[in-house]
């Protein structure tokens, strides 16, 4: 039998059509059985006059629970008094491919860590697939900018040898006679295909961080965006290039599921106005400090609370949702950030706050050799298990840089979630390892 999408019934009026998905809701009155049916594109009314007695039908719909996967054969008939879309279906035949127990375990209002227990459950909602369908959106909108701009597209591994710049947040694995770590980002491998004279890169893919923390914008495995450009100047060529990717990628999600974000989750998709603000992170500090805003001390990171005081300075100084902060400090940056030349305890580095969280982290890697191990010695990095890192920049490795992010804080911001968990496939924590 074809089946018939929910959304193609408009063009189907006085036709005999199969649709198929979940009984969405049931009301079995005395001369009128009406059920709601969903799938995937939507929701159709059905209905079925009750005999006196009932007839085999009928028995068949009463019996149906909600959730119960079914196949509705019937004739599409236009009704304007039908709230769903001004259509309904008389049914003819009924098939039960698979009856639901009649109690479900979880409602929408239901606790989130309820929710995840039965998350294909909670999935089915159509504003939990709305979610997904923005993501593989966004995704595309990304590629598709990438690859007008030459980009290459790179699946990097996620078992690695050695730790890629300390112990923290790592996890370890055995590997046959001994151990591997996870990948904590594709950082080393990217500027490798740099080095390889790729020019310009890009990957989304998992990554793993042994971070024991309980907020919602964390969690221990989640798909990275990373991206490396080489032959560039200093990091403005970075942040240029993302702020511009970014309004291209939130372009394509407004005009395709503006409307329906904005009537789900009640948020207005904003396509950014370009450049977006720069401030350096000691003017950030200080900007926070006029506002009476309390700022980290000089060579400390912001923290989320001041990233939260600082978006909401800049929306109200420039009606921008997005900030570029650079410059940190030496003391809050992996060894790789390039350094100021004038100014040598800064980084050319940067991290891009939208609505209030930090969404990515970038900056101009050091390609210098000798330069490089001069850092790391600064830094106190054993450069021993990394001297193959190091290695690809022993033969002439241009200037460069990139960003990454992670795609749920992306998510989270755009759709006006509270925590990642709500955009997340299936998430995982300290203490989630299921379904």
């Amino acid at each position: 039998m074809t089946r018939t999408l929910i959304a193609e019934l408009r063009g189907k009026v006085g036709e005999r059509v199969t649709i198929r998905g979940w009984v969405h809701a049931l009301r079995d009155q005395k001369r009128m059985q009406f059920l709601v049916i969903r799938d995937e594109s939507g929701l159709a009314q059905v209905i079925l006059p009750k005999e006196d007695p009932p007839n085999e039908l009928n028995e068949a719909v009463s019996t149906l629970t909600a959730e119960s996967a079914v196949t509705i054969v019937g004739t599409v008939v236009a009704d304007e008094r039908v709230k769903l879309g001004g259509l309904e279906v008389r049914l003819e035949e009924l098939h039960v491919d698979s009856l639901a127990d009649p109690e479900l375990p979880i409602a929408p209002d239901s606790a989130l860590d309820k929710r995840i227990d039965w998350r294909f459950l909670d999935l089915r909602r159509p504003d939990r697939r709305l979610i997904f369908e923005v993501q593989t959106t966004a995704e595309h909108a990304m590629r598709e900018y990438w690859r007008g701009e030459k980009f290459i597209e790179l699946h990097t591994p996620k078992f690695m040898g050695s730790a890629s710049e300390s112990g923290a947040e790592l996890f370890k694995v055995e590997y046959f006679e001994t151990q591997a770590y996870l990948a904590q980002s594709p950082q080393f491998y990217k500027q490798m295909a740099i080095a390889a004279g790729f020019g310009r890169v890009f990957e989304v893919g998992p990554v793993f961080r042994a971070n024991p923390s309980f907020t919602s914008r964390h969690d221990t495995e989640f798909t990275s965006v990373d991206v490396e450009i080489g032959w560039i100047d200093s990091h403005e060529d970075v942040m240029a290039f993302e702020e511009a990717w970014l309004a291209h990628v939130l372009a394509r999600v407004k005009e395709t599921h503006g409307e329906a974000i904005e009537a789900t989750f009640d948020t207005e998709v904003v396509v950014p106005s370009l450049p977006f603000p720069r401030v350096t992170l000691e003017g950030a500090k200080d900007m926070l400090r006029e506002a009476g805003h309390a700022a980290p001390g000089p060579e400390d990171d912001l923290d989320p609370p001041s990233e939260r005081a600082l978006s909401a300075i800049v929306k109200q100084e420039h009606g921008h949702e997005f900030a570029f902060v650079t410059d940190y400090p030496t003391t809050v940056r992996p060894f790789y950030h390039m350094r100021h030349p004038d100014r040598p305890n800064l980084t050319r580095s940067f991290d891009l706050l939208w609505k209030g969280i930090e969404l990515t982290t970038g900056a101009q890697r050091e390609h210098r050799y000798q330069q490089l191990l001069a850092q790391a010695e600064d830094k106190r990095v054993d450069v021993g298990p990394i001297q193959y890192y190091l290695n690809f920049f022993r033969f002439g490795a241009p200037p460069h840089g990139g960003f990454g992010f992670g795609l749920t804080r992306l998510l989270m911001q755009l759709l006006g979630q509270d925590n990642v968990r709500e955009v997340t496939f299936l998430y995982r924590g300290p203490h989630r390892l299921e379904p």
